[in-house]
Parts: C-alpha cells; structure tokens; sequence
C-alpha cells in the first residue's frame, strides 16, 4: 500500500513528511505504519515500516535520527546516527543527508527549517514539553548553527484538537501559574472539565517566539481513526497498547 504523507508548502524543497498510519506492516491495534520501537508491536514489523519511511525521504533506514522522548526542553545537535537515542524532545542538524524524526500519538509533532541557512529542526510538543519551552530551545539550537528567527518556517502536523482533549482543573493550573492569559487557551466542558486548544497553544509559543512563519496542518488525530493513532483515543477504547505516527524532516 502507499504511503500517506503530509507535506507542508512552507517547508518545501526541504524534504519532510507527517506520516499517517497508512501503508505499514503492522496489524491489530497497531495497523498500518507503527513507527515506535516503544510499543509491544511486533519489532518485525516495526522495522518494516521504518524501512519504507526511510525509502520515502530517500535516506537508509539508519539515517532515521531520533530521540528518546521524555515530555522535557532538552535538544541535541545531530552531527551523525550516533546522536540518536539521546533523552531529548528536540532534534537539530545543518548535516545533508540526516532525517530527523519525533515519534507522536495526540501530542504535536513540528518541524522546522531555515531554509536559505539550510537549518532544521523537529521537536516532540506535548503539553508539558510545550509549556516547559522546548520550542524556544529548538529555536535557539537552530540559532547557534546560524539559522536567523525570521526566516525559520515551523508546522505543527497531526495533533490532538481542542475538542477531544478534556482536562482537569489541575492541568489549567499549572497553565495559569506560568501566565494567566494562558486561559484563553482553555473553553469550558463538563463540570469542572475543560477542553485544552495544544495546537493554538504550540502556534502562540512559536509566534511569540518571533520566527517568520507558523502553521498548523488542522489534523486532529483523536478524530481521524483510519488515518491517525492517537493515545487518547485507544485509551478511551481500552486498547492495550496504540502506534506511533513519525514525522521527519531532511536537508
């Protein structure tokens, strides 16, 4: 089957991809293309998949760069293969031929380029990673290979939208201990539920951030089943495990 990719105007000639869950080997809870190493699918099949998304941004299978994820602000600066696997949420290079990647399911994955500097960036943007700023480090490590704000370009791929993503009051707090107009990112719900906008949220940081563009794709991966795996929505499901989305960009 082939592959399903997003790709984003502002991004382009840069090669770079949001991949859906479509044309992978997986099967079960997992079907389609599972990219996570992390989850009880079948490492076969895992493998499998990586392989065909490597071929699709035309690197080998070990050029695939990514980190291991832990919802923080820390970001490394890849110079070879060796760099993977770092504890991080965020990824750098100005290396031809590197494809860096951040595995998703509800959170938002964002690439990023300074395309006459020949500079990118991907960054794995949950709502702790977020508030936490792991775009602004993103942003920064990008500016020490001599990449400029101005001329950075940042996606937000596939993510959870405001409508399937209820919070409690805890979590707007912890929003509103750092800034209290953090609250218009919040609509009400039921009781004392809330429902959380992560996109408009990751979009404010990075415009704020003062680069020169910021776009979401305005896919949401709760809401989508055939084309996207979303953790929430296996948990709602009670699945015992979900798949991994990978997204990846390359100079």
């Amino acid at each position: 089957m082939t592959l399903d990719i997003i790709t984003c105007a502002a991004l382009t000639p840069i090669r770079h991809g949001f991949f859906t869950r479509r044309g992978g080997a997986s099967s079960g809870v997992f079907a389609g293309l599972n990219c996570g190493f992390g989850s009880s699918d079948q490492h076969e099949a895992v493998t499998i998949n990586r392989e065909r998304v490597a071929a699709a941004m035309g690197v080998a299978p070990e050029a695939l760069i990514g980190a291991h994820q832990v919802h923080s602000a820390d970001v490394v600066t890849v110079t070879g293969p060796e760099d993977g696997g770092a504890r991080a949420d965020g990824l750098v290079t100005d290396r031809p031929g590197l494809a860096l990647t951040v595995l998703t399911a509800d959170c938002q994955p964002v690439l990023l380029a300074d395309r006459t500097a020949g500079v990118i960036g991907a960054a794995h943007a949950g709502w702790r990673g977020a508030l936490a700023g792991i775009l602004e480090t993103v942003l920064e490590a990008m500016e020490a290979l001599g990449a400029r704000r101005a001329d950075i370009a940042a996606v937000i791929g596939p993510t959870i939208s405001q409508r399937a993503y209820e919070v409690g009051p805890e979590f707007l707090d912890d929003f509103l201990a750092e800034d209290p107009t953090h609250a218009r990112f919040f609509a009400g719900g039921t009781g004392d539920r809330m429902q959380f906008d992560l996109p408009a949220f990751g979009l404010h940081r990075l415009r704020a951030a003062g680069i020169g563009h910021a776009e979401w794709t305005r896919h949401c991966t709760y809401a989508d089943p055939e084309r996207f795996y979303s953790f929430r929505r296996s948990t709602h499901a009670r699945e015992a495990d979900y798949g991994r989305l990978i997204s990846a960009i390359c100079l």
